[in-house]
């Protein structure tokens, strides 16, 4: 739900102590890794091995110098951990080991730090693609990171999809998107045709409230296109094939939703309604569409 969305968008703006991308590797195969730092010492990460391009969810901790990040297998089990002794965050080269949960195999891991993504520096970058976590079958993506000089956040500037495996670049779309921190990506079938689709955090609002980009995928020119979809906090149930849309202002005391279909790749509207907050009652009542708005 976008509401977790927003949540982790505040811890990052709070508490977030920057994220590092690394390369190098892990035994002899050559990975990427993304790790995001928080003052509680939670860690954020994945990884993807370069030959596959199947980034894997590894989230862990940092305590006294020790960074630890546990691979789970399909199923939810432990399958690994990496450790890092003696880890430091502005070291531009780290070293550490993949165990296997059962100790059969042990790798060593050499990773150098391509760039940090931080808050608040007076520097200013551009184009530096950052690889996110949610994939399709046959593409990852890198969103292209810039900053300002003397903006305090950095912005997402466009994103670049890639094939897997033999990492062709197959397409590069401008984007002016707020950088989330992590999850900038997510993918889906948004218009309820069997293909997978992709969408880009776009921002948040007031309170819960977020928007994002869809982009649909078109098998017969094996690209995606914009989907011009729109609204609030959107939500996409596959079983009825319905888009719901919830908006709140005032504290909650004003909730609006509504629910579309998809037809010729365009939201159509099917119902709406207005709630807000009666002090009697103590709960939302609804109320006519005019009153919301």
């Amino acid at each position: 739900m976008r509401l977790n969305l927003f949540v982790i968008l505040l811890l990052v703006s709070v508490t977030a102590k920057g994220q590092s991308s690394y390369s190098g590797y892990l035994g002899k195969f050559p990975i990427t890794l993304v790790m995001y730092h928080y003052s509680d010492g939670v860690s954020l990460a994945y990884y993807a091995y370069d030959s596959y391009d199947n980034p894997i969810t590894i989230n862990g901790n940092f305590n006294k110098g020790k960074l630890a990040l546990f691979e789970k297998d399909n199923n939810g089990n432990h399958f690994a951990t990496l450790i890092f002794e003696n880890y430091e965050k502005g070291k531009r080269k780290i070293t550490g080991k993949w165990i296997k949960s059962d100790n059969s195999k042990t790798y060593d891991i050499v990773l150098k730090k391509e760039f940090d993504v931080g808050y608040g520096d007076s520097l200013e970058w551009a184009n530096r693609e950052l690889l996110e976590l949610e994939s399709t079958n046959d593409h990852y993506f890198k969103t292209v990171i810039t900053k300002e000089k003397d903006d305090f956040y950095a912005r997402i500037s466009g994103i670049k999809i890639y094939q897997k495996q033999t990492d062709k670049l197959i397409q590069t779309i401008e984007l002016d998107c707020q950088l989330l921190g992590i999850n900038n990506v997510s993918v889906g079938d948004y218009n309820f045709d069997g293909v997978v689709d992709f969408s880009v955090f776009e921002a948040h609002y007031a309170g819960p409230n977020t928007s994002s980009l869809y982009f649909l995928y078109n098998p017969k020119t094996k690209k995606y296109f914009d989907s011009k979809f729109s609204g609030v906090s959107l939500e996409f149930d596959s079983k009825t094939k319905t888009i719901f849309e919830r908006s709140q202002c005032c504290a909650g005391s004003v909730v609006t939703t509504a629910t579309y279909k998809v037809q010729n790749n365009e939201m159509i509207m099917i119902e709406a309604h207005c709630y807000k907050w009666d002090e009697e009652t103590n709960e939302l009542i609804e109320r006519k569409m005019e009153e919301c708005n």
